[in-house]
């Protein structure tokens, strides 16, 4: 729901083919980002601007100037360039930015809080866009839209199945290992109960009814095969049972096991479930536009 923009944003300002297969260029003088606590609120970005309206103005009164970059707007981020150079100085995925707001009386000055990818920070990103902070607010929120929309129609969709049958497959897993852990304690019973047998009848008393069978005229369980078991002779115990990783890779009704990470047409590997989990949690958490005032006193004059 919170994917859905206010009202004064009911029509988009490009084509869609503009923002999917291109991107829309701007360019801005770039104020700086710095960290705040939450990924949405006025007064975050209020605080965010301001504080970095004060750096800025420190070193413009040092002799440096803003520095200018190109906004490059597509379904796949906001890049902020080196003009001159092209190189990228940040790229800013859709599905991490969370708020966007633009200056409603100065119509230069818009932010927005992103989420690093390496440092899971939000950062709050503040330009002067020289009166077109409207306009790049509402081209972030269609290309947010766009992307949202590719996502579902991508497989997005099917992520929160994916979990849950992940989920199972890990139980399933464990099931597996408690099994053979107890097919091992079987076994080690069923060794020591005829040591047992044959440590507590005289010699040459009581033979064993056969060597295939236990007390109970049954073949002893064996997690390899019911002929693989030795019978116990002059009370020495038979060879270990070999570890798991010898064994077939066959559970106890003779199936191979499920791997979650052996991937099908419609599974992914870890690493790209990770990712896919993460663009959804970013897409379900939505992005506000808003417009707000920042400009509170004369601190805040052109920088």
């Amino acid at each position: 729901k919170n994917r859905v923009l206010s009202s004064k944003y009911k029509t988009w300002m490009h084509t869609p083919e503009a923002l999917s297969k291109h991107y829309i260029p701007y360019n801005a003088k770039f104020l700086g980002s710095t960290e705040v606590e939450q990924p949405k609120g006025t007064e975050v970005v209020r605080d965010a601007v301001r504080k970095l309206k004060f750096a800025r103005h420190i070193k413009k009164s040092e002799g440096q100037k803003t520095p200018k970059v190109e906004l490059q707007i597509s379904i796949y981020g906001v890049k902020i360039l080196d003009p001159k150079t092209k190189e990228v100085q940040h790229n800013c995925q859709l599905h991490r930015i969370s708020f966007c707001a633009d200056d409603k009386t100065d119509k230069r000055i818009f932010t927005f809080i992103c989420k690093d990818s390496e440092s899971n920070k939000h950062l709050c990103y503040v330009f002067d866009s020289e009166k077109c902070a409207e306009e790049i607010t509402l081209t972030i929120g269609q290309a947010f839209d766009l992307a949202y929309r590719k996502f579902l129609e991508s497989g997005g969709k099917d992520v929160e199945t994916r979990k849950q049958i992940a989920g199972l497959q890990k139980r399933i897993q464990e099931l597996e290992t408690e099994n053979a852990e107890l097919k091992n304690k079987v076994q080690d019973l069923e060794n020591q109960l005829r040591i047992t047998q044959v440590h507590a009848s005289p010699a040459g008393s009581v033979t064993p009814k056969s060597p295939s069978t236990d007390i109970f005229d049954m073949v002893p369980f064996s997690p390899i095969s019911p002929q693989s078991s030795t019978p116990t002779r002059n009370g020495t115990q038979p060879p270990p049972v070999p570890s798991r990783s010898t064994e077939i890779k066959r559970d106890l009704f003779g199936a191979e096991p499920f791997d979650p990470f052996s991937c099908g047409a419609g599974d992914f590997p870890p690493d790209i479930q990770s990712k896919l989990d993460e663009m959804q949690e970013g897409f379900k958490m939505g992005l506000t536009l808003e417009g707000t005032v920042f400009c509170l006193d004369p601190l805040d004059s052109r920088c």
